[in-house]
């Protein structure tokens, strides 16, 4: 299975609010999260996103929810960008989707996309894109991507 990062904007409480299903997949994990989120937070993940690194032990991290029930959060995700990782990576980004459920109907997925910081210079470019919220997926492979209308 190859890298990818699909996310797709369902119409919601816009330009206030975001509906977004995130899908993931690397080195044969993938996963799937619905999440909501402050639609300004995009645009401040796309210049983060198109500076990294500023410094060698930079990290971004977008995180939502909780994973413990006493917070009764209906679903935890975790998109953080690591730099400097081992095993020949330069960098990754670090997912993590919990949609919080009971047994038999709980799906939680971890792992890492490996990337480059070009590339993620790129999936930058793409979030600033996407923030303006006229665009209906983002499509990217840990290299580069689309918008698509």
């Amino acid at each position: 299975m190859k890298n990818v990062l699909q996310i797709e904007r369902l119409p919601y409480e816009e330009p206030y609010h975001i509906n977004l299903i995130v899908k993931a997949s690397s080195n044969g994990h993938s996963g799937q999260l619905e999440i909501y989120d402050d639609a300004n937070f995009l645009k401040e993940l796309a210049g983060s996103l198109e500076q990294f690194p500023k410094n060698p032990t930079d990290e971004i991290k977008w995180e939502l929810g909780s994973e413990k029930p006493e917070d009764r959060y209906a679903f935890y995700f975790l998109f953080k960008v690591l730099n400097q990782v081992t095993h020949g990576w330069t960098s990754a980004i670090h997912i993590r989707f919990n949609n919080n459920e009971i047994v038999p109907f709980r799906t939680i997925s971890e792992f890492c996309i490996p990337c480059e910081p070009a590339g993620l210079n790129r999936l930058g470019k793409l979030f600033r894109e996407f923030a303006k919220l006229k665009s209906r997926k983002l499509i990217w492979d840990g290299v580069d991507g689309e918008i698509v209308e």
